[in-house]
């Protein structure tokens, strides 16, 4: 995203970040999913908050996941058509807190450490991939049809080290992902 924004102005970034929100807010209609906030190229979704949804929430978010991942073969950056969209979304299941906060302009917020966590497997991630903590692979294991590849272990920061996970698919899911080629390179992520 901060190369794609770097070559374009003010008011390209904000087409694309509309576009892409739109694009992504009809694709969680179709998910019992709920999506907590977007924060400049962020785009925060849960699932089993506010309502809870026993233990499909993994199932819930990883579909979601796909779709998005499904949606950048065809998603185009209106100045930048050419460019492909390197999207890299992190996954993880735990407990967290919800809440309304603040009087001027309430939000509802997320917290706890499932929430860093989650972010960690996003800016740990590769682009066009999405990457996995053990306990949401677990919780993909127990319901079934997921498609995972084991990353291996990774220096996850504020966690120490942690074996993670690939999404690859699932066996009912047929929609086109886009091409591993297309993918940024290593050198070109912003590890956070």
């Amino acid at each position: 995203f901060t190369k794609i924004a770097g070559g374009s102005s003010p008011l390209q970034v904000v087409d694309l970040l509309n576009d892409l929100y739109t694009c992504f807010d009809a694709i969680i209609d179709e998910h019992d999913v709920y999506k907590v906030e977007t924060i400049g190229d962020a785009y925060m979704v849960v699932s089993g908050i506010p309502e809870r949804n026993g233990n499909r929430h993994a199932g819930e978010i990883s579909n979601m996941a796909l779709d998005l991942l499904s949606a950048t073969t065809t998603f185009k950056i209106r100045h930048m058509p050419a460019t492909q969209l390197q999207l890299r979304i992190g996954l993880h299941s735990g407990p967290a807190v919800a809440g309304v906060v603040g009087l001027k302009m309430p939000r509802y917020c997320l917290f706890g450490d499932t929430v860093n966590t989650a972010s960690r497997m996003e800016s740990g991630g590769l682009a066009l991939r999405i990457h996995l903590s053990p306990f949401t692979a677990a919780g993909l294991e127990e319901l079934g049809g997921f498609k995972l590849e084991c990353r291996g272990e990774i220096e996850v920061k504020g966690k120490g080290r942690m074996t993670t996970y690939y999404l690859l698919g699932h066996k009912d899911f047929d929609k086109e992902l886009p091409s591993l080629e297309r993918a940024a390179g290593k050198d070109e992520h912003e590890f956070k």
